[in-house]
């Protein structure tokens, strides 16, 4: 027995024996490879650590070793809860400008903004200031922070942003509300097509069965049939299907020659099936139809009026119309299908209010478009106001007079005529349309706007603002508005040479700024402060705004360092266009 124990442990030892060089060559090897790698992380996390520095991402870096080096930069690159559209540097941000906000300002300003039909110029600061990418406010998680961009976006109806959104960011709360918009919203313009193209922003993380049902639904669109199957029969394992969608779907495969007649409208992939698998059909939309089920009958010309005299209907259309949930236009379409006989159109000035409100509204229509006279035109169009405002329906009209009154020639009409149409014409002034003038005799509308827009440099801009400022000097009447302030403002900021006779700093001391607003520079709290003036900003274009307005917006941004969105105000408040 000893001599058998003690042969094994001579065989033991001569293994081991025979294996040592091997095992220490292996493990030089390994260390000389390590140390190397290890070198290479130093020299990549030293470069990394300067970038951060530069670019501010980060208040502070512990470099106790290169283990916490390379913590931080994880925490930068691999942040599961920043999401966004713009890098934050692109407008002056970083990605804590957030960070000294506590939640609720952030949540009452979306509330507040939320409320506002903004204007071009606050809108496009909204979103370069919501959808930079950066960490949350204070006591915000990100799932609430990512919802409050994206119920923004969807209802404003903001489809290349959210697609922008969803090619940017892989993952993050909520993706799946971001998909199911861009699906519905193609399925509601009748584009199934383009509606199968988003379902690619689909991934493995998200099961949500209303998208997979689409996504089959896809396939089938696609005659792609033996893999509609075989996800449908991997839906139903998975209990994520249902009695009316396997009912469509096996019609819709040939499995079945029959499905249900029932309309399902529990949501608009259902209320879709329906209308593509129920032979000749046909729906009522009612009050209590969701909206986009009414914008997918619009655009699916499933809504029919078969019977003119049917006033019920006409007045459930109007309703809707109103409410824009029906196309406006179809209504003046229907008005004028509505039969009139001849002495009836003759005399439809002094009988309309005779008829009921939708009759008389058809009657003076087709009157108006009898009517080859300008000023007869504008009588009717105006009695036609009345008419819808009477019955609560001035949203049907309102657009369409606007149009109408603008093909009417001001020339041939009575001059008493003239202002009132003039303010029933909507126009919106939009700071592409026309171009620049440049006017050297106002500081504010000079060449030197060219500067903010990039067309000359730094040391162009210099020259001409010396050359400019002397002209201005000769004209001892020539006022120093708030304007040429935010100009001459922003120029220092920009390490211009001033004049010296020009004592700017003085100057401002004539207009205040919210101390409120000041605050938020001294707290950090750019972002916020951006939200505060979309909220000032409201529905005007920063081109309505008066010079003491812009003044302060400019100053603020100034104050900041907030220089790309204050030179898209200065663009556009500060010259006068062709």
């Amino acid at each position: 027995m000893k001599s058998k124990n003690l042969n094994k442990l001579i065989i033991l030892l001569i293994f081991l024996v025979l294996s040592l060089p091997l095992k220490s060559e292996e493990q030089i090897d390994i260390w000389n490879k390590s140390k190397k790698t290890d070198q290479q992380n130093i020299i990549q996390n030293k470069i990394n650590l300067d970038e951060i520095k530069k670019s501010n991402t980060l208040n502070t870096v512990t470099i106790n070793n290169d283990i916490e080096i390379e913590s931080n930069l994880n925490n930068l690159t691999d942040n599961s809860n920043i999401f966004g559209i713009y890098e934050p540097a692109q407008n002056n941000f970083d990605l804590n400008m957030w960070s000294q906000t506590e939640a609720e300002k952030v949540r009452s300003s979306f509330k507040r903004i939320n409320k506002i039909k903004l204007s071009d110029t606050a809108t496009q600061l909204f979103e370069n200031t919501i959808l930079s990418i950066a960490h949350p406010p204070q006591g915000m998680d990100d799932k609430e922070f990512i919802n409050l961009k994206i119920n923004w976006l969807i209802e404003n109806k903001k489809i290349e942003l959210i697609e922008k959104f969803l090619k940017q960011n892989s993952t993050f709360p909520e993706k799946k509300k971001m998909i199911q918009y861009l699906v519905d919203s193609n399925i509601a313009n009748a584009d199934i097509k383009s509606g199968c193209e988003k379902i690619s922003f689909l991934d493995k993380s998200i099961k949500d069965s209303y998208l997979e049902k689409f996504k089959i639904y896809c396939l089938v669109f696609n005659k792609k049939n033996n893999e509609a199957q075989l996800q449908l029969d991997i839906l139903r394992e998975e209990n994520q299907s249902d009695k009316f969608f396997d009912d469509k779907i096996d019609f819709l495969l040939g499995v079945t020659s029959k499905t249900s007649k029932k309309i399902n409208e529990k949501n608009l992939l259902n209320f879709y099936l329906s209308s593509v698998t129920i032979k000749d059909f046909k729906f009522e939309p009612k009050k209590t139809t969701k909206n986009i089920i009414w914008e997918y009958l619009n655009s699916a010309n499933l809504i029919v009026l078969e019977d003119f005299k049917d006033k019920e209907k006409i007045k459930d259309l109007e309703a809707a119309a109103n409410l824009n949930q029906f196309d406006k236009l179809k209504i003046f379409d229907i008005y004028s299908k509505i039969n009139f006989d001849l002495n009836t159109l003759i005399r439809a000035e002094d009988i309309y209010q005779t008829l009921e409100s939708v009759d008389s509204r058809a009657l003076i229509y087709q009157k108006y478009l009898l009517s080859d006279n300008e000023e007869n035109k504008i009588k009717l169009l105006f009695l036609l106001k009345d008419l819808f405002k009477k019955d609560d329906l001035s949203n049907i009209f309102t657009s369409y007079l606007s149009d109408k009154l603008k093909e009417i020639n001001l020339d041939d009409i009575d001059e008493s005529y003239k202002e009132v149409v003039k303010k029933n014409i909507i126009s919106k002034e939009e700071i592409k349309k026309g171009k620049i003038k440049f006017d050297d005799k106002v500081l504010h509308q000079s060449r030197l706007i060219k500067y903010f827009n990039n067309e000359i440099d730094e040391k162009k801009a210099q020259k001409d603002f010396f050359k400019i400022y002397k002209k201005i000097k000769k004209n001892r009447k020539y006022f120093f508005s708030a304007k040429d302030l935010a100009l001459v403002e922003s120029l220092a900021k920009d390490g211009f040479e001033i004049p010296k006779d020009l004592n700017y700093l003085e100057i401002s001391k004539q207009y205040s700024v919210p101390s409120n607003l000041l605050r938020l520079g001294k707290t950090n709290e750019s972002a916020f402060l951006t939200l505060k003036l979309v909220e000032i900003i409201g529905e005007d274009e920063a081109y309505n705004l008066d010079p003491e307005t812009i003044y302060f917006i400019t100053h603020l941004l100034n104050q900041n360092n907030l220089k790309t969105i204050r030179n898209q105000i200065l663009i556009s408040a500060l010259p006068q266009r062709s």
